[in-house]
């Protein structure tokens, strides 16, 4: 199956450079490009692409506004174009409903490969980048009252013990194969247990479990 990508960027040099990458890929089709925010949500509802890859600093709409209308009204996946340099972006950015996060300095092998696996339901969230995520969050939240009791958290009491143990982990940045070392059990039963996680709490990808797990205080803030 070909996915359909759409490009956002206010830079025509970045869309020329991604344009170019993908125009040789079989398997995925660029069929829109939009300069700002607002265009974007237009042609994500003409286009419906699978996957939106998105800028954040543009005129007229925002990145993380437009990410926030196109996730609301559509089934596309977005994927924010970022530097570590603006990483104060990033948790909005999740907050906004975005799967994943892209370097504008990666190579043309990851570009693809971010692409394909956003499109097949991954998130793409290194734990490197999770690490970052969850440093910013947490930088205001150093004292117990500052989070919500996890147990308070209704959509969590659909978990088992051993879901809520993943999830934890999940949130701390862990692959799949390191939860399956520090969990003593194979990666496809961390899968599986990371699968019924997001069936049960609603969730488009571990992303979004991520923000969850700090949301309701499953997790707690880095101990200094």
């Amino acid at each position: 199956m070909t996915t359909t990508v759409a490009l956002v960027d206010d830079q025509d040099l970045v869309r020329t450079g991604f344009r170019m990458i993908l125009s040789v890929e079989d398997d995925i089709e660029l069929v829109g490009e939009a300069a700002d925010g607002l265009a974007a949500t237009r042609l994500v509802e003409e286009l419906a692409p699978h996957v939106v890859l998105m800028d954040v600093q543009m005129p007229t709409m925002d990145g993380i506004e437009a990410t926030r209308r196109i996730v609301q009204r559509s089934d596309a996946r977005v994927v924010i174009l970022t530097t570590f340099e603006r990483d104060d972006y990033l948790f909005a950015a999740l907050e906004a409903g975005a799967s994943g996060f892209l370097l504008k300095s990666c190579s043309a092998d990851e570009l693809v490969g971010a692409i394909r696996n956003v499109a097949d339901g991954h998130a793409l969230l290194a734990p490197k980048m999770t690490r970052s995520l969850i440093d910013r969050f947490t930088a205001d939240r150093r004292t117990p009252a500052a989070a919500e009791p996890a147990d308070h958290h209704p959509a969590l009491a659909e978990l088992t013990d051993r879901e809520r143990d993943v999830l934890a982990l999940v949130a701390e940045g862990k692959s799949n194969a390191e939860i399956a070392e520090e969990l003593v059990v194979g990666t496809a039963t961390v899968k599986t247990h990371v699968s019924r996680i997001l069936t049960k709490l609603g969730l488009r990808d571990r992303v979004q479990a991520v923000v969850l797990a700090y949301r309701s205080g499953l997790v707690g803030p880095p101990q200094d």
